[in-house]
C-alpha cells in the first residue's frame, strides 16, 4: 500500500498583519475608554486647532516564543510539589514581591500610543446621543447624499446604464424593421420574429447624480452659561470644557442641530460661539434672565411642535436670593417645552444652599441635574445629559 503525503497550506498566517493591526487598534480604543475622564480636560485638545496628539500608555501583548539555552544545561523541576494544572503558584505586580518589597521580577510592558482628537471623539461619541428625540413636523432640506435619479445621453462610462441602453437600441431597431416592411426583408432575421441589434451613440444612456432632498425634523440645543463675577477660573474652565465637547459632539453626529449660545449674569443675551467660549466674568447673577430669554426664543423661532428642543445650563449655583422663585417658575416652563433640560452646578468646595437644592425636587426624566467637583466628573456629566438612561 502506497503511502502519500497530504499537503494543505495554512492560509491563517496570510492576514496576520491585518489581524495584528486590528488587535492593536482595539487595545488603543480600550485604553482611551479607560482614560476618558482624564483625556476630556487635556488642554492639548481644546487649545489647539483640532490636530493635537496626546500619548497614552497601552499594555503590550506577550507573544509566545522559543528561548534557546545556549549553555545546553540540563534542568530539573523546582518547587515542593503537590500542584495541579491551573493552580496559581505566585503573583507579583510590576516586578514587586508578594509582600510588597522591591523585588527583581520584570514589570509589565507598556508602550505610549499617539492618540488624536478624532480617536477620542470616536470612542466618546459612540456612547452619546440626543435623548428623547421624537419625530416632529418635518422641514424639507437638501441632504449631502446624492442618488442616481436622472438619465443622460452623455456621461462617464462607469455610470453607463446597460439595461436602458439595450432598451433604447431595441426600440430603435424594431421601429426601423417595422418601417422597412416585409417586402424589404424587415431587417435581419425578421422572418423568425427576431431583429439584429446594433448599438449606436444615440442608444447610450448614462445615470446621473441628482440631489436627494429628504424630510427631517430639526433640533435646537440652548447652551446657557453663567458669566457672573462669582464664576471663578476653575468654574469657567469646567463649563467651557463641557460645552467644547458638547459642541464637537453635535457637529460630528447631527447635521441639522442648531446651537444657541446664551451668556448671562444679571442680564442674558445670545452670543456667537467664539464669544461664548471667550467671554469674561463680571456682574451679579440673575439666573431667571437666561431661562426667560430661552423661552422667548422658543416662542418666536423654535416652536416645540416643529423642533426637538434641549437646554443645558452651567453655573456655580449662586443666585440673587430674590430671584430663586422666579427662576424655578421659568425653569418649570422650560422643562415643559423641551425634550430635555439639564442643570450642571460646579462646586469646587462646599457651599451653603445653592440652586441645585432649589431645583432638586423638579428632577425627572425630562430634567436632569448634576453636580461637578472635579475635572474627571465632566465625562459623567456628558453621559448623564446625552444618553437615553434616566438615572
Amino acid at each position: 500500500m502506497d503511502e502519500g503525503l497530504v499537503f494543505r497550506e495554512d492560509w491563517s498566517l496570510h492576514p496576520k498583519g491585518h489581524l495584528d493591526r486590528r488587535r492593536h487598534d482595539a487595545r488603543v480604543r480600550e485604553a482611551i475608554r479607560e482614560r476618558l475622564p482624564d483625556l476630556l480636560h487635556d488642554e492639548s485638545f481644546f487649545l489647539s486647532d483640532g490636530k493635537a496628539i496626546v500619548r497614552i500608555p497601552v499594555r503590550t501583548l506577550e507573544e509566545a516564543r522559543f528561548r534557546f539555552d545556549e549553555g545546553k544545561h540540563r534542568h530539573v523541576g523546582q518547587g515542593a510539589g503537590g500542584t495541579r494544572p491551573g493552580d496559581v503558584v505566585g503573583r507579583a505586580a510590576d516586578g514587586a514581591t508578594p509582600d510588597g518589597g522591591p523585588g527583581e521580577a520584570p514589570g509589565v510592558d507598556y508602550i505610549e500610543a499617539e492618540v488624536t482628537l478624532e480617536a477620542v471623539e470616536e470612542v466618546l461619541f459612540s456612547e452619546l446621543t440626543l435623548p428623547n428625540l421624537r419625530p416632529k413636523a418635518p422641514e424639507a432640506v437638501s441632504s449631502d447624499g446624492e442618488r442616481f435619479s436622472d438619465l443622460r445621453k452623455k456621461g462617464a462610462w462607469a455610470n453607463l446604464d446597460k439595461r436602458r441602453t439595450v432598451f433604447q437600441a431595441l426600440k430603435r431597431t424594431r421601429l426601423r424593421a417595422a418601417l422597412a416592411g416585409p417586402e424589404k426583408g424587415g431587417g435581419v432575421g425578421a422572418e423568425r420574429g427576431r431583429v439584429a441589434l446594433r448599438l449606436t451613440d444615440e442608444d447610450l444612456r448614462f445615470r446621473a447624480y441628482a440631489p436627494a432632498p429628504h424630510e427631517e425634523g430639526r433640533a435646537v440645543v440652548f447652551a446657557m452659561m453663567d458669566t457672573s463675577g462669582s464664576m471663578g477660573t476653575y468654574e469657567k474652565e469646567m463649563a467651557r470644557t463641557f460645552f467644547f465637547w458638547m459642541t464637537r459632539f453635535l457637529k460630528t453626529r447631527f447635521e441639522r442641530v442648531d446651537r444657541v449660545y446664551i451668556a448671562h449674569h444679571a442680564e442674558a443675551k445670545v452670543v456667537d460661539e467664539e464669544t461664548f467660549f471667550r467671554k469674561g466674568e463680571s456682574g451679579g447673577t440673575v439666573v431667571s434672565s437666561a431661562y426667560a430669554l430661552a423661552l422667548r426664543l422658543i416662542a418666536a423661532e423654535y416652536p416645540p411642535e416643529r423642533y426637538n428642543l434641549y437646554a443645558i445650563h452651567f453655573t456655580d449655583g449662586d443666585n440673587l436670593p430674590q430671584d430663586n422663585a422666579e427662576a424655578s417658575r421659568l425653569l418649570k416652563a422650560l422643562i415643559e417645552r423641551t425634550n430635555l433640560t439639564g442643570y450642571a452646578e460646579v462646586t469646587h468646595y462646599a457651599k451653603r444652599r445653592t440652586l441645585y437644592d432649589e431645583f432638586l425636587p423638579l428632577a425627572s426624566p425630562a430634567f436632569r441635574l448634576v453636580r461637578l467637583q472635579d475635572k474627571s466628573d465632566l465625562y459623567g456629566a456628558l453621559r448623564h445629559f446625552f444618553s437615553e438612561r434616566t438615572a
